[in-house]
């Protein structure tokens, strides 16, 4: 796969140096970004624990086999996604178009996490004009929304579950909009072909996974008679049994509209009519989304964001999502570390990498949000000198670890500004596709919670992403970042990333569900890669240590876990418990794509030797929970 030098888009490496602050500066420079009040934070800060939940319960673990290739990839959360995507690369379409066909067929077989009721983000790699795309598809807030989301007529708080279901917290769905913008400016073959998959699948009918059982088996927000809870649930009001073939007619129509009327139809017409009297007339928590909300959405190509690490270009989503800043500040903070000599998965370790992750997170909740609404300092933010003066900070000793305080990165407002409050529970899905000609899609798509608001209109789940505002617009006098306002689109932890290598060629692709620990999953991985030597796949297996500066998470049933007491005794709050991402990714080396597929879902990898008979045989790979040997 050719892809050599930087164009187009300007991310060379000279740039990237420039968008990264250039060189280290010191002396008054580092006192004056030391965070002013770090001292005294440490000694007085109590350790706070939010967004403690997680997105989808974990389901189990499944060893997943390197795949290789030299022609085509696609990696996507489940078989059927992964082989409807293979087969439009196998007849010679681009990764856009793969990535396309695989989000709708998620939609379908796995749709308590993404779809076309949600939104995304989306990084292309156009490797014949060397040119890096970066698209935003993230949900905006209808002009008529307000803060009643978060409160009740009487001024009380609703709690966050309570704000999610109901209409009140759907955002204007942007997915295809977004890919509306990258075929504009790409190219794609008919919507037709991309559809005609899965609007097959979902007349035929499909077996409910184990994993979707178990996920139906603990939701306690469904009720009788909505549509949701009809089309998941039998008669006598348990969920469907794991086989039980489950057909979605209402969504193949919606589809077939879609592709005979082009992208339009969606946010015009009888398909919006119904989206917003959905939302409007969602019992107990209606909302007030307009089809001018729908008509007017735009979905944005946003600037590229890329910064050095060691010699390896980074490169990550920009806000409204805080995914690509904060990996890139955790990995500039590691940069002034040895890590890379650190034994993996050893106690120094996870406290060198838990330390860059507390500082980076303290930064996140103080200065992020839509930076087409608020002043995000990110150029400060990811500036070397800053970070090399943020990683003095780092608490490397034994002492009991309190609360971070975020830094003040070069800006003309950084330090006006108050802590976020929102609780992010992104449900979310992660693909990528690599093409004949070397063009990489590496995209999220959320529609926050484990199904979303709950409200199904045509087939499809919408979205609860306006939870993922700020619960409050001032705190302390000060305002928030993240404060919800109408057009606004709400903070995102969603991190697709991708690493140039020193020769412009491209080294990775890969991105995470997860919440706001998706930052942390991402992070570890590509730290993994580059600093430990490890391969894609296992970087992805490795067991998670994540702390968003509220305590230090290890992963359970893991050897990790044992270490529980032994990072107690280093001062940290320690939670042992389940943390189910989806890693998924692509490593290229010397003209060869290797697979990084999460053993914590059902994804699936397919290259060129894989390529499965038909559709059936990915459901057959799902129901047996067998891997199958890997294809070199």
């Amino acid at each position: 796969m050719k892809s050599s030098g930087f164009g187009g888009a300007g991310i060379a490496l000279v740039g990237a140096l420039v968008i990264g602050g250039g060189s280290y500066l010191g002396g008054i420079a580092i006192d004056h970004w030391l965070s002013p009040y770090s001292r005294q934070a440490k000694a007085t800060a109590p350790l706070a624990v939010k967004e403690d939940l997680v997105p989808e319960i974990a389901t189990g673990f499944l060893d997943k086999k390197e795949v290789t290739a030299k022609d085509y990839m696609m990696v996507a959360a489940h078989p059927a996604a992964a082989q409807i995507g293979a087969e439009i690369l196998a007849k010679g379409g681009s990764a856009l178009d793969a990535a396309l066909a695989a989000q709708v067929a998620l939609n379908l077989v796995e749709p308590q996490s993404s779809g076309i009721g949600g939104g995304a983000f989306m990084l292309y790699w156009d490797n014949e004009k060397q040119t890096l795309y970066t698209y935003d598809g993230r949900e905006t807030a209808p002009m008529a929304v307000d803060r009643r989301l978060f409160f009740n007529a009487d001024g009380s708080s609703r709690t966050f579950m309570e704000a999610v279901v109901g209409g009140a917290s759907i955002g204007v769905p942007g997915v295809l909009r977004m890919f509306q913008l990258a075929r504009q400016e790409n190219g794609g073959r008919p919507l037709q072909e991309l559809f005609q998959p899965t609007i097959d699948l979902a007349r035929k009918g499909f077996p409910i996974s184990p994993r979707l059982h178990k996920l139906l088996s603990d939701e306690k927000y469904m009720s009788p008679g909505m549509a949701v809870h009809d089309y998941f649930f039998a008669a006598d009001g348990k969920p469907k049994k794991t086989g039980t073939v489950l057909k979605n007619e209402a969504f193949a129509d919606t589809l077939q509209i879609i592709a005979r009327d082009g992208i339009d139809a969606f946010y015009t017409g009888d398909i919006a009519r119904d989206i917003v009297k959905a939302v409007n007339t969602a019992p107990g928590n209606p909302g007030n989304m307009t089809l001018d909300d729908l008509a007017a959405y735009k979905a944005k190509r946003r600037e590229n964001l890329c910064a050095v690490y060691r010699i390896k270009l980074v490169c990550g989503m920009p806000p409204p999502s805080s995914g690509g800043l904060t990996v890139l500040q955790i990995l500039g903070v590691l940069e002034n570390t040895d890590i890379a000599n650190q034994e993996p998965m050893s106690p120094p370790a996870i406290q060198t990498f838990a330390e860059a992750m507390r500082l980076a997170h303290a930064d996140r909740d103080q200065y992020i949000g839509d930076s087409d609404f608020v002043d995000v300092p990110v150029r400060g933010m990811i500036n070397r000198g800053y970070l090399a003066a943020r990683s003095i900070e780092m608490d490397n000793g034994f002492n009991t670890k309190v609360k971070m305080a975020p830094g003040v990165p070069p800006s003309d407002n950084a330090a006006m500004l108050s802590p976020d409050d929102a609780i992010e529970l992104p449900s979310t899905s992660h693909l990528v596709a690599v093409d004949k000609h070397g063009n990489v899609v590496s995209m999220t798509s959320s529609i926050e919670n484990g199904f979303g608001s709950r409200q199904m209109v045509r087939g499809f789940l919408l979205n609860n992403q306006l939870t993922d505002f700020a619960r409050h617009a001032v705190k302390d006098g000060l305002p928030i970042q993240n404060r919800i306002e109408p057009g606004k689109r709400p903070r995102s932890s969603m991190a697709p990333t991708m690493v140039f290598d020193e020769n412009g060629e491209l080294a990775m692709a890969l991105g995470s569900p997860g919440g706001s620990r998706i930052i942390g999953y991402v992070a570890k991985t590509v730290m993994g890669v580059l600093d430990w030597d490890m391969s894609l796949q296992d970087a992805i297996s490795m067991p998670h240590f994540i702390d968003r500066n509220s305590g230090l998470d290890l992963e359970a049933d893991t050897d990790i876990a044992k270490l529980k007491d032994v990072m107690a005794a280093r001062g940290y709050k320690v939670k042992v418990r389940g943390l189910n991402s989806g890693l998924h990714g692509v490593q290229v080396d010397d003209g060869t794509i290797h697979s990084g597929v999460d053993p914590r879902r059902e994804g699936y990898a397919i290259g060129e030797g894989n390529l499965l008979p038909d559709v059936d045989a990915a459901f057959d790979l799902v129901m047996s929970k067998e891997e199958p040997e890997a294809v070199q």
